[in-house]
């Protein structure tokens, strides 16, 4: 299944399919964020569109309902989708008539504009019926006599007020507006039932716009703001501004990595993915680089907003892997997002920066760095080796996070080995050389596996010295590739990555886990718990093809013959496949074994930010 994302640069967007079918909870043509990034609600989910011609009225939408059931048949005339610059669908009608849809979000403001135009034959009349679902985003809307009808029409305006605490939801058209309050009940969520969560859902029509097409193209803005003027005019500037701004962008992959990059306040930050992702630590920091900082990116002060902003909310040597989307909360749980900080920090810091944010920026980064060395929460401490030790039962701290109620899928309680290789590239950036060549030599001696020629996963596995975890993952990967210094250089870095190779990489990026383990999972599958069991068993997560083929490159000299052969061996593949989940981006996982179908969220901003960023090494 294809799926497109228009986003509003404030955390909302509209989201749907290729066939115009929804499939998730999340798929919508509008859906805002009423504090933004935060609280996003879905407002209007869907509609309803048929078109008049002399050989009757014919659908243009179709909707999946409880038992399987496609009503109406809209889907069976679309004879063209493409998705740039922005969604456009072309249907053809029975007797020969053609009409065309697009649809653009605006960056700026909670609004979407849908535009359809005439292109051939006679087709005189155009209704269609907003479904309003106004819930919040992770939610499912069902029928119910709180909901309120009533519209308020006011010129070329219907305002609609479903619920308190609920946006008032408004839409400008050039057309006439008929209120016929109704609902539709028990549409079916295929996505959603795959995952084993709540599927079906209801939807209310309040009312029905009728277009005059035969006159010129029929125009609809939805919004969760006000709407003043000319429905018409409204639309022009909004496609014929979004027209010139994605024409600024150097590539259609730069253009796609804009969607992560929201407002926050007077600042700036970073979605981690959508649908169902807000702004966190670790994503943030992971993705910087790529997002705001590649070659050709024109988003440093964007870079800056971001750091100097979290830079702020430095506490003990930690930063929050996320804010909690209700009350903003700050949580301290993760062991890797101060250390990505220093990382991407270090990354905006090569660039021309004034003294003032220089000496911002480098006070947290020795704030971060001394908080690790005088010890903070969750058993993060530097043990006598000078290596990172971290974690405590019930608690997931790494970047492979998954939780099934009580139980920690993968702890990785100890010294994970790129937790070493992200705390001696910190020490090294805070100038704290003597320190970081300790760790180094520690590390050498400590995580070298010479029977199979790889990094271990873990040291002193629950802080038991000299107990290790020798599963085969993609972790061990940062001690070569990913970050600014390399912590093993000659044979036995080349020994590390020609492992990975062999036993992680795919056409999509490495392995979560080797194949070859009794406890991998060759489908992204089920419920949640048996999800999230599998989420880093297994499955290929294209984020990590970054530092992957940065270290294949640097074991190689870094020559132009390797870069020419990483390019057609690596990157093409990762490109190739922008095109087969979520449009113009890379999904957040894949399944493990081919033909690593994209799963997981279909759009998400460290793969994309770590495709920008190969796409200048390679």
């Amino acid at each position: 299944m294809t799926e497109w994302l228009e986003t509003d640069g404030l955390g909302g967007f509209a989201m749907g399919t290729a066939d115009a079918i929804r499939t998730r909870r999340y798929h919508a043509l509008l859906l805002a964020a009423t504090e933004p990034p935060d609280r996003r609600m879905v407002l209007v989910a869907d509609h309803e569109a048929f078109v008049v011609t002399p050989a009757g009225r014919f659908a243009l939408t179709s909707h999946r309902y409880r038992g399987e059931v496609i009503h109406p048949d809209g889907t069976t005339r679309i004879t063209r989708f493409d998705h740039e610059p922005w969604p456009r669908w072309e249907w053809t009608l029975p007797d020969g008539a053609r009409v065309a849809c697009e649809l653009v979000v605006a960056r700026g403001a909670p609004r979407t504009a849908l535009r359809w135009t005439r292109l051939a034959g006679t087709v005189t009349a155009l209704d269609v019926q907003p479904l309003l679902a106004p819930r919040d985003y992770h939610a499912t809307h069902h029928e119910n006599p709180a909901f309120r009808f009533a519209a308020d029409v006011r010129g070329e305006v219907v305002t609609w007020r479903p619920y308190d605490g609920v946006p008032a939801i408004r839409v400008a058209a050039n057309a006439l507006y008929q209120h016929a309050p109704d609902w539709y009940r028990s549409f079916w969520l295929r996505d959603e039932a795959e995952r084993g969560l709540d599927c079906q859902e209801d939807l209310a029509a309040p009312g029905v716009f009728t277009f005059d097409l035969a006159a010129g193209p029929a125009v609809m803005v939805l919004a969760a703001d006000e709407l003043t003027g000319d429905p018409a005019q409204t639309a022009t500037r909004m496609f014929d501004g979004e027209r010139a701004r994605r024409a600024r962008f150097a590539s259609p992959l730069a253009r796609a990595a804009d969607a992560y990059v929201v407002a926050r306040g007077a600042g700036q930050t970073i979605i981690a993915g959508y649908p169902w992702f807000s702004d966190w630590g670790r994503d943030t920091f992971i993705s910087l680089r790529g997002l705001c900082l590649s070659p050709g990116s024109d988003r440093r002060d964007d870079a800056r907003a971001i750091l100097l902003a979290w830079a702020g909310v430095v506490d003990g040597g930690m930063l929050p892997n996320r804010f909690d989307e209700h009350d903003a909360r700050p949580e301290y749980n993760s062991v890797d997002a101060a250390l990505w900080y220093v990382v991407a920090a270090a990354a905006y810091l090569e660039g021309k920066t004034s003294a003032g944010d220089r000496e911002r920026l480098e006070a947290a980064i020795a704030a971060i760095v001394d908080g690790h060395l005088a010890g903070t929460r969750h058993g993060i401490r530097v043990d006598r080796d000078g290596l990172l030790a971290a974690g405590v039962p019930g608690l997931q701290l790494t970047w492979m996070d998954a939780k099934v109620g009580d139980h920690v899928v993968t702890p990785r309680i100890g010294k994970p080995v790129e937790i070493q290789a992200l705390w001696i590239n910190a020490l090294r950036i805070a100038g704290r050389t003597a320190d970081a060549e300790r760790a180094t030599a520690a590390f050498r001696a400590r995580f070298w596996d010479p029977a199979r020629r790889q990094l271990y996963d873990v040291v002193d596995v629950d802080h038991e010295p000299g107990r290790i975890d020798p599963s085969t993952r993609p972790n061990q990967i940062f001690a070569i590739g990913g970050l600014p210094h390399a912590l093993l250089d000659g044979d036995i870095a080349r020994a590390v990555v020609d492992t990975a190779f062999r036993e992680l990489w795919t056409p999509a990026g490495p392995h979560s886990l080797a194949p070859g383990d009794p406890r991998y999972a060759k489908c992204y599958a089920g419920g949640p718990a048996e999800r999230d069991r599998c989420y880093h068993n297994g499955p290929v997560w294209p984020w990590l093809a970054g530092a992957f083929v940065e270290a294949w490159l640097r074991v190689r000299g870094n020559t132009a013959e390797a870069r020419r052969e990483a390019q057609r061996q690596f990157v093409a593949p990762l490109h190739d496949r922008l095109a087969i989940a979520g449009l113009g981006h890379l999904s957040e996982i894949c399944d493990g074994d081919p033909p690593h179908r994209p799963c997981g969220c279909p759009f998400q901003a460290w793969s994309v930010a770590e495709l920008l960023r190969l796409d200048a090494l390679a």
